[in-house]
């Protein structure tokens, strides 16, 4: 059946009839029954409303409207805080294996609903059909991720030696604990993955709740704080806000009853969320991933049709709008016209297009701000001498021209220390450059505020060695076709930055993640 297929992010290729068929299927349900709704805020157990409403509308065709929304206020906030506050003590105690299984409760719900969801991604994000199928998988497995961790750990409580070994009386523990009240600040691109882990990481730590979705993607935040919401926790454990930044987004940074936080997004707006986490009697945790300017580094000795293969799926999936998207590729001057014109060969090929159909690689930017961004960044790139290899306009006939629809474009002629190559810009713009040797890759590749993710093609292992030994950053690839710079998977790869990039230097569905949602404390007790 379809449904037993794994689909993740190296998987962008499959061709199934029966998958195919079953997405089809569910894109029709979701235009038929789901479109059109209106969908609430969650406090304290109840489905609340606010005064004010947004209309919100589909980046594939802004014709389609996806939802009525909340346009929550501070006192939204606040109460949500406040019901979560009040819900902690009892959660707290509630026993660790319980609490496991009401995640597993929640990923086995969105296995339910996969190809519904899915659906729902593509019409809100303008993800292609397996990137979204992708998503949704990767979500139900964090959740299962962190349900197995807790229970690898036995709850974190562990028995340490004594300082007396021949003394009976004298029993050391080490325990991690909660912290208490927890916010989730999530982003537009991956909408369910990085809301309901971080949601799920602090629940089964024994943390309360409170949820921000993006603005731009508020029924699929609806979807996944229903997805909590129907899983039988008690009042106020879980609660979901949404509204805007500088009111609902405020109040969970200036609130002092937040006790810890979890942002995902810009750095600008991280170092907020961090400069907030100091602020106060005494200092708050946050875990903080705040995005990338990846490169990758194709060596002479390098498989080109895997490195261009990788390059262009890393580079231009989802639009460029992953924080892990490649946007930087350095490359050794011997081998560089061959691997430039296999890496166009494969960009030109890519078909841009409603995200709906199935041989769509490409759908849209997020909104109308993005689209106009695109068009500024190809136009101060030909003012500045750049080469436009590929791509470098927007789609704009038939029914593309109700949706923002860009093309992937290839850029080269741009000096180290433009703006083009220094920022990340969020759309499907790939910079390349020769270089003599390795060594001034490196250096290139490392030049950055940021450290989130780079990839390596090559095929001597003491080339691939050198460069995981000296890259800087936190998740690194090497000779991969499923994508340069992108595509890590829980359990698999974790997924994190460095620099610029992240607050904790660990990874996101990795071995370190649960301890940083908990506290230690060392226990002593004779007799």
């Amino acid at each position: 059946m379809a449904e037993t297929i794994k689909i993740t992010y190296a998987t962008l290729a499959v061709d199934n009839q029966e998958l195919q068929a079953a997405m089809d299927r569910a894109i029709e349900h979701v235009a038929a029954h789901w479109l059109g709704a209106e969908v609430p805020m969650f406090i304290d157990g109840e489905q609340v409303y606010a005064e004010r409403k947004v209309t919100c509308r589909s980046p594939i065709d802004t014709s389609i409207q996806l939802c009525v929304a909340q346009e929550g206020t501070r006192e939204h906030a606040r109460a949500a805080i406040q019901a979560a506050r009040r819900a902690w003590e009892g959660w707290r105690r509630v026993p660790w294996q319980e609490r496991v299984a009401r995640i597993r409760q929640v990923a086995e719900a969105i296995d339910r609903h996969t190809f519904e969801l899915a659906a729902l991604l593509i019409y809100e994000v303008g993800k292609n059909r397996m990137e979204a199928l992708a998503e949704v998988a990767e979500t139900a497995d964090l959740l299962r991720w962190y349900a197995d961790d807790m229970e690898r750990n036995q709850g974190y409580l562990t028995v340490m030696g004594k300082l007396n070994p021949q003394d009976p009386k004298e029993h050391n523990y080490t325990v991690l604990q909660p912290y208490g009240v927890w916010a989730v600040i999530s982003p537009f691109n991956f909408p369910m993955a990085l809301s309901a882990a971080p949601i799920a990481a602090a629940l089964v730590c024994g943390n309360t709740v409170v949820f921000k979705g993006a603005p731009e993607t508020r029924y699929s935040g609806w979807k996944v704080a229903e997805l909590f919401a129907q899983a039988g926790l008690p009042d106020g454990v879980f609660n979901s806000v949404i509204g805007p930044d500088l009111e609902v987004g405020q109040e969970l940074l200036d609130n002092p009853d937040v006790d810890g936080w979890t942002f995902t997004g810009s750095y600008a707006v991280g170092m907020k969320v961090l400069q907030a986490a100091r602020s106060g009697p005494y200092p708050r945790p946050a875990i903080v991933e705040m995005g990338g300017k990846n490169p990758t580094i194709v060596s002479r000795t390098a498989d080109l049709d895997i490195a261009a293969l990788g390059v262009v799926r890393a580079a231009f999936g989802m639009d460029g709008q992953k924080c892990s998207a490649c946007s930087r590729v350095y490359v050794q001057e011997e081998v560089y016209d061959a691997f430039q014109e296999k890496l166009l060969e494969r960009t030109q090929a890519l078909v841009v297009g409603n995200p709906t159909r199935r041989d769509v690689f490409m759908g849209t930017v997020i909104h109308q701000e993005a689209y106009e961004k695109f068009q500024e960044y190809v136009a101060m790139a030909r003012r500045d001498g750049a080469t436009v290899l590929t791509g470098g306009h927007v789609l704009t006939e038939g029914e593309l021209a109700r949706g923002y629809y860009v093309t992937p474009t290839v850029l080269e002629g741009l000096p180290e220390d433009h703006y083009l190559v220094k920022n990340e810009l969020f759309v499907p713009i790939l910079h390349m450059a020769p270089v003599k040797s390795l060594e001034e890759a490196m250096a290139k590749a490392n030049d950055t505020l940021y450290g989130l993710t780079a990839g390596f093609y090559g095929q001597d292992p003491e080339e691939i060695q050198w460069f995981f030994d000296h890259i800087q950053a936190g998740t690194v690839y090497a000779n991969r076709p499923g994508g340069a710079t992108t595509g890590a998977w829980p359990g698999v790869q974790a997924f994190g930055g460095w620099k610029g990039s992240g607050s904790t230097g660990k990874g996101v569905g990795g071995r370190y993640t649960l301890p940083l949602y908990m506290r230690e404390q060392s226990r002593t007790r004779i007799g």
